[in-house]
Formats: C-alpha cells, structure tokens, sequence
C-alpha cells in the first residue's frame, strides 16, 4: 500500500472520530512524521497531500530540508537541546517540545521571527518521558512573557504505549482540560488554542478528546 492510500484511510478514520466528536475534521492537521523513512518517502507523503512534516532529530530535518523539491511546513518533534535550536530555528514553522526556560531563551535569541511552540507536559507522569508536571504548566507559561519570539500554540504529550483505552482518554482529557485552561486565561504570548496528542496507534482517540494536531509516522509512511 502507498502512501496516498493510507493517507485516504487515515483521512476515513479522522472523519469517523470527528462525526463521533462533534467536530469538524479540517480542524485536524496530520503531520507526518519523516523521522524513520527517507527523502524520497518524505517526497511521497506531500505528493499525495500531506503539507506538514516532523522530524525529531536536527540532522534529520536539515537533510530532508536539502533534498525536498516541495517544501513542507516543518515541525520539530523530538527533545531539542539547547545548543541545537541555531540548527533547525529558521527551517522549522513548529516546535513542540518547549519544557524548559533555558530553551525558550535560546529560541527566542535565534529566531528572526515568533515560532509557535507547544509545551510539552508529561501527563501520564512516566520518568522516561520528558515534559513539564501538569501542575508547573501555567506558572511556566506566564513565565514566557520575556521572550518575544515564543508563542505558545499550544499543548503536546506523548503517552504510553498502552491499549488501556479508559487510561489512554483519561490522559487525553486532562491534557484538554489543561489547554482550555490556558487558553481561558487570554494571555497575549499564549494563545494555546492546539492540543498535539495522538500517534498511529492511538490518533483516533486523541481526536475524539481534542487533539488538534496528530503526529503519524507508521501509519501513513510506514518504515525504510
């Protein structure tokens, strides 16, 4: 199966979540996530429609940044060091893995224009997963007023890999709850209207919860 099929059945079942939901399924950005596939596959996904691409490592996205003839909206999804942001900063459109001030500086020193960022919670609580504490988010999000060029798109989890489907929704809806929160809040530098939850094995449930930015790599381009 290539990638424009699974794109066709991925888009049948983001439909599906949304009727179930109540919402509209152009609400739902796929960023397809590039990080295990080559170029050529990269090349494959925004032939058949796909506009946003996430790549977790710096290496990664600058090389498919090199080789692409269309260019994507790049999202940066993996942990990012600090020393790192100069390498990524002006090719990427999204990073969704602000937990940190020192990170926020870096960012908002290097870019030459606002990045939508999302902060990165670790809802489930894993010490394997990076991510601020639910608790530390708005105290964290006020603290970002400083910096000019972060602006805060929203909120971004990874959960475990678990076919609890009541742990999984109830991850799902404390993240949602948590960006309402925020967004409630109307702070300037954080509108905090996105929700990026749901990977291949779980995006339809996140859907239904609210995730408004899915991020699927296996699913959609498979593995090179």
């Amino acid at each position: 199966m290539d990638v424009r099929e699974k794109l066709e059945i991925i888009n049948e079942k983001i439909k599906a979540a949304c009727e179930a939901s109540g919402r509209n399924p152009e609400d739902i950005t796929i960023v397809a996530v590039t990080k295990y596939v080559s170029a050529e596959r990269a090349q494959e996904a925004i032939e058949a429609g796909i506009t946003h691409l996430g790549e977790n490592r710096d290496e990664g996205l600058n090389s498919k940044w090199e080789q692409l003839k269309d260019k994507p909206v790049w999202h940066f999804i993996g942990t990012l060091q600090s020393r790192k942001v100069k390498n990524i900063i002006d090719k990427v459109s999204y990073i969704h893995s602000l937990d940190r001030k020192s990170l926020a500086k870096e960012i908002d020193k290097r870019a030459s224009r606002p990045v939508s960022c999302f902060v990165q919670v670790n809802i489930s609580g894993e010490e394997s997963k990076h991510g601020l504490p639910p608790d530390d988010v708005i105290s964290f999000i006020e603290g970002l007023s400083q910096y000019e060029n972060v602006k805060v798109a929203g909120l971004m989890t990874m959960l475990p890999n678990i076919d609890d489907e009541t742990k999984l929704r109830g991850y799902f809806r404390q993240m949602k709850s948590l960006q309402a929160e925020v967004a409630a809040m109307g702070i300037e530098h954080a509108p905090c209207t996105e929700l990026s939850m749901g990977m291949s094995n779980d995006y339809m449930i996140a859907i239904e919860e609210g995730a408004t930015f899915i991020r699927v790599g296996t699913a959609l381009v498979g593995e090179d």
